[in-house]
This record gives structure tokens, C-alpha cells and sequence, in this order.
């Protein structure tokens, strides 16, 4: 029960506060759900955009613009590499390759799309999540997933990064 008040709270957190422009919370949102009629996997990410670009620069050595008039291609790659190496999910005890698709920009919030191709059925659900981590040990990573109308949820920290989601 405590598990589930936490990652509600959390979640009731981060859209409260989505929209002011300084936050002193660090949680992302990630929701993941089976389509089985399209055989994938589709992946939803919602990350602050300061955070990230803090994360990049660190990682990269190199100021970053995402979601800014001035991001480059080069932003974007570093952005779509450190959220692979960061963000892992592996599907039936095997890990899988997620498809960048689009993104958009929502207040400070950058929403971004991602799918995974030729899933018949999912037996198991293993992420691993350590996005932020490296910046704050307060990070807090949600973790919601849909399987044909089944839903489950996690909650990835700076302690745990990675759980089973079923």
C-alpha cells in the first residue's frame, strides 16, 4: 500500500507542478503499453527540460539546447543516446531496441515518443531506469504499464534502478 501512495503522490506531484518553470522535485514519468493488434510496444516519456539539458551537458561536456530555438542535430542525437544508455527495457528476458519517434514540448516538460517493433505477446516486463540519477539522488523515475488492459505500476530510484513490472 505504501508503494502504491508513493508512486501516486508522485504522480499527482509532477502534473501539479508541470507547469512552473523552477521545480525542487525530481520524478520522470514513463508509460509503457502493449499494442497487440500492432505487435509493439509503445513508450511515453515526460522529463523536466532543465534537468535534461543539465544531464546532457554533464554527460557530453557540451551545452545543450533541447526544446530551445537554438537545438541542433547534435542535441538531439545526445539526447536520444543518453536516454538508451539510461532507459532499458527488456521484453520476455531478452533486451529490445526502441524506435525514437517524435517529440514535443508541453510547458517545461518534454514529452518524448519511442516504439518497440515485432512483439507477439509479453510474458515478462523488465526495466531498468537510471535517467537523472547521476544529478540527483532524489530522482524518482514512475514507471506505469498497460498489457491488453492490465496495468501495473513501479517505482525506480537512485537505490533501485531497475524492477519487474508484470
Amino acid at each position: 500500500m505504501n508503494k502504491v501512495f508513493r508512486v501516486i503522490f508522485g504522480l499527482v506531484l509532477f502534473l501539479l507542478f508541470s507547469s512552473f518553470v523552477a521545480h525542487k522535485f525530481y520524478v520522470g514519468m514513463f508509460q509503457i503499453e502493449f499494442v497487440a493488434q500492432k505487435k509493439e510496444v509503445q513508450v511515453t516519456t515526460r522529463l523536466f527540460i532543465d534537468d535534461l539539458n543539465k544531464a546532457l551537458e554533464k554527460k557530453y561536456h557540451k551545452k545543450t539546447f533541447i526544446s530551445d530555438r537554438n537545438e541542433s542535430k547534435e542535441d538531439e542525437a545526445f539526447l536520444k543516446n543518453y536516454i538508451s544508455e539510461k532507459f532499458k527495457i527488456k521484453i520476455n528476458k531478452e533486451f529490445k531496441t526502441y524506435y525514437f519517434l517524435s517529440k514535443e514540448v508541453e510547458n517545461n516538460v518534454l514529452i518524448c515518443y519511442f516504439k518497440i517493433k515485432d512483439i507477439s505477446k509479453i510474458n515478462s516486463l523488465e526495466v531498468e531506469n537510471a535517467i537523472f540519477t547521476e544529478l540527483y539522488p532524489e530522482q524518482q523515475n514512475i514507471i506505469q504499464f498497460n498489457n491488453n488492459g492490465s496495468k501495473s505500476s513501479l517505482l525506480l530510484t537512485d537505490e533501485t534502478t531497475k524492477g519487474m513490472l508484470k
